[in-house]
């Protein structure tokens, strides 16, 4: 059962009389308000909470002792603020669930959430970007100065972040679907160390009306932003920072970003990229990188801009330790190019791992001109998303140019340092399987070959286990297990 918390009914019709609890001697309410609390903790359905209220009189109040409190998408919205202001205890962890809430409803129940939370605030309101506009009204987000945890996904209403006030306990701050209103420096003003002296997780994402962002944290660990609709500036300044993702936020204009994170270990960029206006600073742990780059496509017309940021980024680095690189093919070639050749430059890497979209298509001379630039490497990762299922394959026909590179078949690699092998929904096509065969070949030293499946079906993994363990050595250990 559920033990995430009491949920309380908003909106409930007239409660019944105590008598109708029954005419038996009440020894539940001679319990004290604790053991009370922990009875009313495992139940796991709005309705049953609100109806305790019929054992006793005594009851009525236990809920507003509770310190875990869910309101799972309401009918009235508009009354939780008014349970929250009844509520007489600190709220560990408040979850407010909400299907097309306005404004005001929200606004009033962060208010009163902010006089109780000492924990976890979750809020899910959901509606479309299409219910709002930008000249709506927006409010002011309180200032939650006891919170820990602070999730909002507030269905593109308008917000304003509070301009005074410190969130002196908050660790994670993550915003959704919002609005941004007010002057610009008001957001990074209020996720800064000075008002967040403890953050150390940012994530934004689905966002509208932010140009230019500003942190500078002496705390955080972790910036996740994604699809910040109109973004044109971003500032970084966060020495202890680990993981910076930036996705779809730049909207491929001009970005300007400078970033100052010595200690950064995953970058996550998959955003237009330009190194004379996104600045990188001394990142003392570059060998220990993590990076995933802009999906590269293998087929397109020359001087694909769509490659630009992929190419840029790699050159920017000498040595990391591991890569992310999507390969995407077209459904149909027609008459685009192989732009694979325009992929001259790889840092140093121990690890890579490629994110492949194939269509069906023959990809042995793609990843072939991937991995003769990255001879020093000792793991590698095939990765095939669902999309790529076996009717897919059906679509690329015998004529296909993209079968025509044969050097893959033929010339000679050495892989002498590889010793693991990661291959992620193998369907067992004939063009996986004469990879395989090159890439077995390509690897002397090979130790491990682990196969991960979710699309396809156990009898099939069983099949593609037997065809690589058909290829692989003797004394390679291959190995077959559902993701």
């Amino acid at each position: 059962m559920d033990q995430s918390g009491g949920e309380i009914a908003v909106g409930m019709g007239a409660k019944p009389s105590c008598d109708a609890a029954g005419a038996g001697k009440d020894h539940l309410s001679a319990l004290p308000d604790d053991t009370l609390v922990l009875i009313l903790l495992r139940l796991d359905t709005a309705a049953a909470a609100g109806r305790t209220s019929v054992l006793s009189r005594r009851w009525r109040r236990v809920w507003t002792l509770l310190p875990e409190l869910r309101f799972s998408f309401s009918p009235a919205p508009n009354l939780i603020a008014a349970a929250l202001a009844a509520h007489e205890a600190p709220l560990r962890h408040l979850f407010v669930g909400a299907q097309h809430a306005a404004l005001e409803p929200v606004a009033d129940c962060l208010r009163a959430a902010a006089r109780r939370l000492s924990g976890q605030l979750v809020v899910e309101n959901h509606r479309s970007a299409n219910e709002v506009d930008e000249e709506d009204p927006a409010f002011e987000i309180p200032c939650f100065d006891s919170a820990t945890t602070v999730s909002l996904n507030l269905g593109f209403l308008g917000i304003v972040m509070p301009p005074a006030g410190v969130f002196a306990r908050l660790t994670e701050l993550t915003l959704i679907s919002v609005w941004f209103h007010g002057p610009p420096e008001l957001i990074g003003d209020a996720v800064s160390s000075p008002r967040c002296p403890s953050l150390q997780k940012l994530g934004i994402k689905c966002t509208f009306g932010l140009a230019n962002l500003a942190i500078h944290s002496e705390s955080l660990l972790q910036v996740k932003l994604q699809k910040m609709y109109g973004l044109q500036q971003l500032t970084v300044d966060a020495p202890v920072l680990q993981e910076l993702d930036v996705i779809d936020c730049f909207d491929w204009n001009q970005p300007i970003a400078n970033i100052s994170a010595p200690q950064l270990v995953s970058l996550f960029w998959k955003d237009s990229y330009d190194p004379s206006s996104v600045l990188f600073g001394n990142m003392e742990q570059s060998q220990s990188l993590t990076l995933t780059a802009s999906n590269f496509h293998v087929y397109g017309p020359h001087d694909f801009w769509l490659n630009l940021s992929c190419l840029r980024l790699l050159e920017q680095f000498q040595a990391i330790h591991k890569l992310h690189l999507g390969l995407i093919y077209p459904k149909s070639i027609g008459n685009f190019q192989y732009l694979m050749e325009d992929l001259r430059k790889f840092p140093s890497l121990e690890a890579l791992a490629v994110m492949l979209r194939n269509e069906g298509h023959a990809f042995g001379a793609s990843i072939f001109h991937v991995l003769r630039m990255c001879t020093g490497l000792t793991k590698f990762a095939l990765v095939q998303g669902p999309e790529n299922d076996l009717e897919a394959q059906s679509t690329c026909q015998s004529s296909c140019v993209c079968d025509e590179l044969t050097n893959w078949k033929t010339e000679e690699l050495t892989l002498n340092r590889l010793h693991a092998v990661l291959i992620i929904d193998m369907k067992g096509t004939d063009h996986e399987v004469a990879f395989l065969k090159r890439l077995f070949s390509w690897a002397t030293a090979l130790k491990s070959v682990k196969i991960l499946y979710t699309s396809i079906t156990a009898t099939k993994a069983k099949e593609v286990h037997e065809k690589v363990l058909s290829l692989a050595k003797p004394e390679t250990c291959v190995t077959l297990a559902a993701k």
